[in-house]
């Protein structure tokens, strides 16, 4: 029998509310996987009953839900489980109305899906007002500060309310369906896993791309840039996954270790290394799908004309390791790419000797997509079929599609799985503190390098794949951009 629980969520009313989080409890709902007696608390400021807010709520997420899954009879099944509540996030006498609709019987959620800002306000303010009887656990979305420490005066704050095991940081992608298998891909196939080092690999690259430009979060993310927003999260996790040790068991606490000792072994970027191993760029104005997009500093928004703010950033980390010495791992992330895209691709070098007469000595590489079609690439090399050419070779794609192979219709988003280790207490696909505060150790050594050495934002094209000069980062070393 399922432990009752209630699910409160602090800005109900915002964006990642009716994007993620509600869609992805409906298909939970759906699949019949939320517990039984879940109640949903959707808390926010406006003032609203809860009829009026589940009927606003209807027409935001329907078009998110997968169409083959949305039904009436499970809408109203989900609406039946949501009160909503007003709430001044920083008025600690309104908490009290809170504490009293919450029985001690019931396992508590806090999901603060807010701005970094008010995660103190609100703990404080649970934590006095009672709210925190029995099995209280929290869910803190991104970034956990802004700088290192940001960084430790928000996990002080939480930490005062809640034990570490009671903390759910989130990174969506440890949710995603390909960031889990590249687990199995490393840890259960031998053949991988006694390749993956510096004797068989020549470099890794790791890339984030967006399609869409900042618009209105302009104000926001001109305080932040793209490594804070992008690099000190999404991509020093997949960092991590790609490098770390096998962990002894598949454990919150053995796999946080392993990423833990890869974040302290990453060679920092200093004010000596800073030009020739990072870049930053800016979008430009540019065009995308046939159509006219404005550039950074020409969205409505825009209150700066004269930002340096960078929407890329182009990384060449190394880790000092045993595993990975020599092998160079180059990350780059932005705004208004040429597609939406992520993806890990592992590049192989290339035998010591080629014996075959015709054709180049073409290394493999293992392509990993996490978006937009998830699933697995290998590039070898076989042989054309010819009669004429005896021994021609060709680069032939073995190609894993994790939708086409499950039998599924859609593979699930990275919110159901997260909210269902939230709901089981599994924080094996969460963030641990460690690794939070080692990654913002990493990134402001390389933020206070680009400043200290007055290190230029480099303009592209809207549409394109970045600056020239990320290229140059690559191909100084005789190597390209997997694209």
């Amino acid at each position: 029998m399922s432990q009752p629980m209630d699910l409160i969520i602090f800005g109900a009313k915002g964006d990642l509310s009716a994007r993620k989080l509600f869609p992805a409890l409906y298909h939970l709902e759906y699949c019949g996987l939320l517990p039984k007696d879940l109640r949903i608390f959707a808390l926010a400021r406006a003032e609203q009953t809860t009829e009026d807010f589940v009927a606003e709520l209807k027409p935001k997420i329907a078009p998110v839900v997968d169409a083959t899954r949305w039904t009436e009879k499970h809408w109203r099944a989900f609406a039946a489980r949501c009160a909503y509540l007003r709430m001044d996030f920083g008025d600690e006498d309104q908490y009290q109305a809170l504490a009293e609709r919450m029985a001690e019987s019931r396992t508590r959620i806090f999901y603060l899906a807010t701005p970094p800002s008010l995660f103190d306000d609100i703990c404080t303010s649970l934590g006095r007002s009672g709210c925190l009887e029995g099995d209280s656990r929290i869910v803190l979305e991104k970034p956990i500060g802004h700088d290192l420490d940001s960084c430790r005066q928000v996990n002080d704050t939480v930490a005062s309310y809640f034990s570490e095991d009671n903390i759910y940081r989130i990174d969506h992608y440890l949710g995603k369906e390909t960031v889990q298998n590249l687990l199995v891909l490393r840890f259960a196939n031998r053949f991988i896993n006694t390749q993956w080092d510096q004797s068989c690999i020549d470099h890794i690259q790791i890339t984030v791309a967006e399609a869409v430009g900042i618009e209105s979060r302009w104000p926001y993310y001109n305080k932040v840039g793209q490594v804070r927003d992008m690099v000190q999260n999404h991509l020093m996790q997949l960092l991590c996954l790609v490098a770390m040790e096998p962990p002894n068991a598949m454990t919150a606490e053995g796999i946080r270790d392993e990423k833990v000792k890869i974040l302290r072994a990453l060679r920092t970027i200093d004010d000596a290394t800073v030009a020739e191993h990072a870049v930053r760029g800016q979008y430009g104005a540019g065009w995308y799908h046939g159509e006219p997009v404005p550039g950074y500093l020409e969205e409505d928004a825009c209150s700066d004309a004269a930002s340096d703010t960078e929407t890329f950033v182009a990384i060449k980390a190394h880790i000092n390791n045993w595993r990975w010495a020599g092998v160079p791992f180059y990350l780059r992330t932005g705004k208004r790419m040429a597609e939406k895209l992520t993806e890990i691709v592992i590049c192989y070098k290339s035998l010591p000797h080629n014996i075959f007469s015709s054709g180049d000595n073409i290394p493999n590489r293992l392509v990993i997509r996490l978006q937009p079609n998830e699933g697995i690439e290998m590039q070898m090399v076989s042989k054309l079929h010819s009669l004429k050419d005896k021994m021609a070779l060709v680069r032939q794609n073995l190609n894993l599609d994790f939708l086409g192979s499950s039998g599924l219709d859609r593979i699930p988003d990275a919110y159901e799985r997260l909210f269902l280790d939230v709901i089981a207490g599994d924080q094996s696909l969460f963030v641990g503190r460690e690794e939070v505060e080692e990654s913002w150790r990493w990134c402001d050594a390389l933020i206070r390098a680009w400043h200290t050495q007055a290190v230029e934002v480099k303009s592209y094209h809207a549409g394109s794949w970045g600056p020239t000069k990320a290229e140059l980062l690559i191909e100084k070393d005789g190597r390209s951009w997997h694209e």
